[in-house]
């Protein structure tokens, strides 16, 4: 299968440590034996502090979303090491570079492209663009609930949903840069219209990416 696999920046990025790089490292050069691997990263708390920073300054969101780009793409390139011979040693700036860079049948890892779009909404693009079978969201919980888990004990979490539900509960919701909760409206429109199958799991355990190809986990996005 062809394979998008999309990691938040806060689950590689924890006390300054490369130790969840080399596990997902690990996991995912062990995928890529049977499958076309794609890997997209966020930014994490780096890119929100300097987010914050910049719109301190003034930023417009654009360029605060710029410069979160930036920190994704250097997290790419930690992953990309971590990955050694079995990467490309480059991080695509666009889809088609990630094309291209694939064809040398080494994986790709790709942070950011342009702003207003999230980690999420990459790797639905992505995933669209190169004709992928799965989009996996590796995440900070274990699948997408009504509500903040972290904050909210009454959350209930999904087992399955649909597009169309996703669109309505993000409705209401005032999207800024580095404030994306768990899809924009980007990525839900893509994988609606791609009829893309997407499975969001619990980034904390690396080897839950090979669980959302062959067992039920985490949260089904069914494009409806």
């Amino acid at each position: 299968m062809k394979i998008v696999v999309t990691i938040g920046g806060s689950i590689l990025v924890q006390d300054n440590s490369y130790k969840k790089f080399k596990e997902y490292a690990e996991i995912i050069s062990q995928m890529n034996t049977e499958h076309k691997l794609y890997v997209v990263v966020g930014g994490g708390k780096p890119a929100r502090d300097y987010i914050t920073m910049a719109r301190g300054l003034g930023a417009s969101e654009a360029l605060c979303d710029d410069v979160g780009i930036d920190v994704t793409r250097l997290n790419a390139r930690l992953l990309i090491t971590a990955l050694q011979e079995a990467a490309y040693p480059k991080v695509p700036h666009n889809f088609q570079e990630a094309l291209e860079y694939s064809q040398s049948g080494k994986l790709v890892v790709m942070g950011g492209t342009e702003p207003a779009h999230s980690t999420d909404a990459v790797g639905s693009i992505l995933a669209e663009f190169i004709g992928a079978d799965l989009l996996i969201n590796a995440t900070s919980v274990d699948g997408l609930y009504d509500k903040d888990p972290k904050k909210y004990s009454d959350a209930v979490k999904f087992e399955e949903i649909t597009a169309s539900d996703m669109m309505d509960l993000l409705s209401n919701k005032d999207i800024k840069a580095g404030t994306y909760e768990f899809f924009d409206h980007t990525a839900i429109g893509i994988i609606k219209r791609s009829k893309l199958k997407t499975v969001v799991v619990d980034g904390n355990d690396p080897e839950n990416l090979l669980k959302a190809v062959y067992e039920k986990i985490g949260t089904t996005i069914l494009p409806e």
